[in-house]
């Protein structure tokens, strides 16, 4: 029973930040104060390498339908709180980033979990929640493009070493939008069908999106809707940065076995309850059918710190790159990597001008320990 209610930390985080936008005020700042207390926490507490205890599938996905239907009605919140209550302009800028946040955790792993499953309607549900981020056809690029080409050169999701947050974040908008539109065409051609055609995902996605923005300007007018949609392109970019904790620096050689060292893993307790097992995804990227609640920790692996605190860190990319992210691709390098993969790391490494650990007889230093 304890473990079906640990993913309730989800919702609950969501619904105390829509009271808190529904209340006015200083209240308002609930929802991105739950950033710094969710790192702080997740920082202190131990790493959680335990597997979950769960059977029923159905009791399991009612918090992930939860964070999925809680995602837009925080927008509805929102609009509602600029048209009814009085909120200074330092209250709606600390609102606009809060509703980003949520957003991005835990809408996205919720929504990820309902679209990589069988069930039709959770498709659906899964693609256009994401509407909260401006994303509606995100599911072609991540299950067509980076599960097919995680941690190589192909791969839009996984940043190369020596790229920072404030350049890669961008540039994986930019390339996933278009990846996934390129998929959908094609998808549609083999059909024989057109490859803009009528059927083409990204027009539904465009007519959801304008039905959402034109609710919420009839909930609360012109600041509702350029403060809504202030928050959606927050929360696009904010998602990219999640991207490059997970994946940074991964090498693979196109056309290999796709392995379990392929990810990052980050095994934080209150990484794995709010992101529904996203940081804990090794066995996902084995198996995408399988649900978040059997994906059990790789024990062996490289022990990556909180999620959040990787987020606080890469933002300033000298901490990033020196205290966390270049000991754990050197013991990953020297450890876990086979001869092709080092040639690749290697030619990465004195791309992003680091210096060369192959010829360290030494051996790897790091902070991160293998269980």
């Amino acid at each position: 029973m304890v473990d079906y209610l640990k993913y309730y930390v989800a919702p609950f985080t969501q619904a105390l930040a829509l009271w808190g936008l529904l209340m006015g005020g200083h209240y308002v700042w609930i929802a991105i104060a739950w950033l710094p207390a969710l790192a702080i926490l997740d920082a202190m507490l131990p790493t959680d390498l335990a597997a979950r205890k769960i059977r029923s599938r159905s009791w399991a996905l009612v918090p992930v339908w939860l964070s999925c239907l809680l995602g837009p009605a925080i927008y509805v919140a929102f609009a509602w709180s600029l048209a009814h209550n009085v909120l200074t302009p330092v209250q709606i800028a600390g609102a606009i980033i809060g509703v980003a946040w949520m957003s991005v955790l835990p809408l996205v792993p919720a929504s990820h979990e309902l679209y990589h499953g069988r069930n039709p309607i959770g498709k659906t549900v899964g693609r256009y929640v994401q509407v909260c981020y401006l994303d509606s056809t995100r599911m072609e690029a991540h299950v067509v493009g980076h599960h097919i080409f995680v941690a190589t050169v192909d791969d839009t999701d996984t940043a190369a070493r020596g790229e920072t947050i404030y350049s890669f974040s961008p540039r994986a908008v930019w390339k996933t939008t278009i990846e996934a539109q390129q998929f959908i065409s094609d998808a549609l051609a083999k059909k024989g069908y057109a490859r803009w055609s009528i059927r083409h995902a990204l027009w539904r996605a465009i007519l959801v999106l304008v039905l959402f923005l034109g609710a919420l300007f009839w909930i609360g007018g012109v600041k509702a809707l350029l403060c809504s949609l202030a928050a959606m392109v927050i929360a696009r970019f904010w998602i990219e940065t999640f991207n490059y904790f997970q994946h940074y620096g991964q090498v693979r050689v196109v056309g290999s076995p796709i392995e379990k060292r392929h990810v990052w893993n980050h095994l934080g307790p209150l990484s794995r309850m709010t992101a529904f097992e996203i940081t804990n995804h090794a066995d996902h990227h084995l198996n995408t059918y399988q649900p978040f609640y059997a994906l059990v920790p790789h024990r062996e692996a490289i022990r990556m710190p909180s999620v959040f605190l990787c987020f606080f860190a890469a933002l300033v990319p000298p901490l990033w790159f020196n205290r966390i992210i270049k000991p754990a691709l050197k013991e990953w390098d020297l450890n876990w990597a086979n001869g092709e993969e080092r040639k690749l790391a290697a030619a990465q490494n004195r791309k992003a001008g680091w210096e060369d650990w192959f010829g360290d007889s030494a051996g790897p230093t790091t902070s991160f320990k293998a269980a």
